[in-house]
């Protein structure tokens, strides 16, 4: 699948991995426009990215969604791929009770329900083009879950099943699916805290890079690092990973 010349919204394109996509997405040639809550990071993205539009939207709004999704036909009617990539992880103890839970943001909100919501409002948009997508980001803690993360965990674990039907559903459309499964990504986890990059993170420019291999290449499903593995397990092999994991360490 072609890769330049393309109008594409991400949302969560001020950080991480949509903003390692929305530079060099730029650089191929695209139109590019991001979304994020914080003004002040998308001031910023934009004075890093000359060229990247920017939306302020709250996507675990769903008024907020509907008026992204006015902006967007006003706007951009051109969009012909959509890149489904803000996400939030939160450690939560769920013997404490609700405590964890309600003391933040809403995970299943922003990491699922969203894209649910975002690919339902924009794939009109989409099927008006000869060719589109959309890309989902996923997480190989969709696959082996990190008890720390519960939530994110599932909610990565539901936009793989999400994808598998959305996929399917749009098979006889010019909608193409995919869906990326990053393994740990040093620039988003770990910025800011004090431990070095483990051996089995990656930067969020590289993951891009795969990304963009991986579209132009048609492979539905993008793979990193472990996360190729962790697809391909047996159920044995991915308990015993589960296991080792989620070792506790007295």
């Amino acid at each position: 699948m072609q890769m330049q010349k393309r109008t594409i919204f991400i949302s969560g394109g001020s950080s991480g991995i949509g903003f390692a996509l929305a530079k060099k997405l730029i650089g191929m040639g695209n139109n590019v426009v991001i979304c994020g809550r914080n003004a002040d990071k998308l001031t910023a993205a934009q004075e890093a990215a000359p060229g990247v539009h920017a939306i302020r939207c709250d996507i675990s709004k769903k008024a907020d969604i509907e008026s992204l999704n006015e902006s967007i036909k006003q706007k951009f009617p051109e969009v012909d791929m959509l890149i489904n990539n803000a996400g939030i992880q939160r450690p939560i103890d769920f013997s404490k009770g609700p405590e964890d839970l309600l003391s933040n943001e809403d995970e299943i909100q922003v990491n699922f329900r969203a894209h649910v919501y975002l690919s339902a409002y924009l794939i009109p948009i989409l099927a008006k083009h000869r060719e589109s997508a959309i890309i989902n980001v996923s997480s190989g803690l969709g696959f082996i879950p990190m008890t720390r993360y519960p939530i994110y965990s599932a909610t990565k674990a539901a936009i793989h099943s999400f994808t598998m039907s959305l996929r399917h559903q749009l098979s006889s459309t010019n909608i193409k699916v995919f869906e990326v499964v990053p393994p740990i990504v040093y620039d988003t986890y770990l910025k800011g805290r004090p431990q070095p990059k483990t051996e089995n993170a990656i930067t969020a420019e590289e993951m891009a890079d795969i990304i963009i291999s991986g579209v132009e290449e048609n492979k539905y499903e993008i793979t990193a690092g472990q996360t190729k593995k962790w697809m391909e397990m047996g159920k044995e092999e991915a308990d015993r990973t589960f296991q080792m994991m989620n070792k506790k360490i007295d």
